[in-house]
C-alpha cells in the first residue's frame, strides 16, 4: 500500500515538472517556428516568459509575416507588445497593406497601434473606402426657406495622417458647415431642390479632408426637405414689434395729452379763482371810494343800474340761445 501511493506521488511530481518544463520551455511551439521556416531559438522562448512576454504571440506573428513574405523582428515585437501594442493586429495590418501594395512600414503601424486607432481596420478602409452618413443638417438660404439637408460621406483612410490626424467627427462637422455655407448662399430654395449636386461641389472645393486621418472621395447629398418659412416668421415677427412700438408711443401721445388736458383745467381753475378774489374787493374799493368822498350817491345808483342792465341782457341771450339750439 505504502509502495503504491510512493509510486502515485512519484508519478504526480513527474508530471507536474514536465508541465512546469513545457511551460517554460514551448517545445511544440518551438517546433511549429521550425517547421514554418521561422528561426528562434528554444533559449529565447525560455527568457521570453522572464520578460512578460508570451512567446505564442510572437511565434504566431513571426509565422505569419514569414508566410505572408513580410520581414519581422522579433525584438521589434516584443518592444511593440511590452509597450501596451497589439502585436497580431499590426501584423495583420502588415500582411494585408503588404497585398493591397500600399506602403505601411513597420515603425507607422506600430506608431498607428499606440495612438489608439485600429491600424487593421484604416488599412482595410484604404482599400474598401467607407461610407458616413452625416445627421441632419439645418440651413436657410436667401429667399427665408429652411431646407434640412443628409448627405452621404464616402470617405478613405489616410495611413500617412492616422497619427495626428482628426477622427469623424471632424469630417462630419466640416461637411454640416459647408453644407449651410453653401444652402445660405443660394438666391433660392428652388434652386437648391433642382441641383442638389450644387451642394456637393462647393463643399468638395473647400478641402475639408486637409488634417484629418481620411480623405474624402465623394460627397452625395441623400435626402433634402424643406422646413419652415424662416424669412415670413422674421417678418411677422418684426411687423409684430414694430406694432407694439407704434401702440407704445401712441399711448404716450395720449398720456401727454390727458395731462396737458389736465394742466389747462388746473390753470382755468387758478384764472377763476383769481377772478373771484379780485371781485371780492370791488365791495371793499366803493366804501373806501365813499368814505374818502370820491364816490356819491347817484354815482352808486348809476353802478347798480348798469349791473342790473348787464345781468337783463346776459339773461335774454341766454333764453335766445337756448330757443335756436332746441
Amino acid at each position: 500500500m505504502i509502495e503504491s501511493v510512493g509510486i502515485w506521488g512519484l508519478v504526480i511530481g513527474v508530471i507536474v515538472l514536465l508541465f512546469i518544463i513545457l511551460y517554460f520551455i514551448p517545445i511544440g511551439l518551438w517546433f511549429s517556428a521550425l517547421v514554418s521556416g521561422v528561426r528562434i531559438s528554444l533559449l529565447q522562448l525560455f527568457l521570453m516568459r522572464f520578460r512578460k512576454v508570451p512567446p505564442g504571440v510572437i511565434v504566431r506573428a513571426l509565422i505569419e509575416g514569414t508566410k505572408a513574405d513580410v520581414q519581422l523582428g522579433r525584438d521589434a515585437l516584443e518592444a511593440h507588445y511590452l509597450a501596451g501594442g497589439h502585436v497580431a493586429r499590426v501584423v495583420h495590418a502588415l500582411v494585408s497593406a503588404a497585398k493591397a501594395n500600399i506602403d505601411l512600414p513597420f515603425n507607422m503601424a506600430t506608431a498607428i497601434d499606440l495612438a489608439g486607432r485600429d491600424v487593421f481596420e484604416a488599412v482595410q478602409m484604404s482599400v474598401n473606402p467607407k461610407v458616413i452618413n452625416t445627421p441632419p443638417v439645418t440651413a436657410v438660404s436667401k429667399d427665408g426657406i429652411q431646407l434640412i439637408a443628409k448627405a452621404r460621406v464616402t470617405v478613405r483612410a489616410n495611413i500617412k495622417q492616422l497619427v495626428g490626424g482628426a477622427g469623424e467627427e471632424t469630417v462630419l462637422a466640416r461637411v454640416g458647415e459647408g453644407i449651410v455655407s453653401s444652402i445660405g448662399s443660394s438666391h433660392s430654395h428652388k434652386a437648391v431642390l433642382e441641383n442638389p449636386d450644387f451642394i456637393s461641389r462647393v463643399v468638395l472645393e473647400k478641402g475639408l479632408d486637409a488634417g484629418t486621418a481620411f480623405e474624402i472621395l465623394s460627397i452625395d447629398i441623400a435626402d433634402i426637405d424643406i422646413g419652415k418659412n424662416i424669412g415670413a416668421g422674421l417678418q411677422m415677427d418684426q411687423a409684430e414689434a414694430d406694432k407694439n412700438i407704434a401702440q407704445a408711443k401712441a399711448e404716450e401721445r395720449r398720456a401727454m395729452a390727458i395731462a396737458l388736458e389736465q394742466e389747462m383745467k388746473a390753470k382755468a381753475q387758478e384764472a377763476r379763482a383769481k377772478v373771484i378774489e379780485a371781485e371780492v374787493k370791488v365791495p371793499m374799493a366803493i366804501a373806501e371810494a365813499f368814505r374818502q368822498g370820491n364816490l356819491g350817491i347817484m354815482d352808486y345808483m348809476k353802478y347798480k343800474n348798469i349791473g342790473a342792465d348787464t345781468a337783463m341782457r346776459d339773461s335774454i341771450a341766454g333764453e335766445e340761445n337756448k330757443e335756436k339750439e332746441e
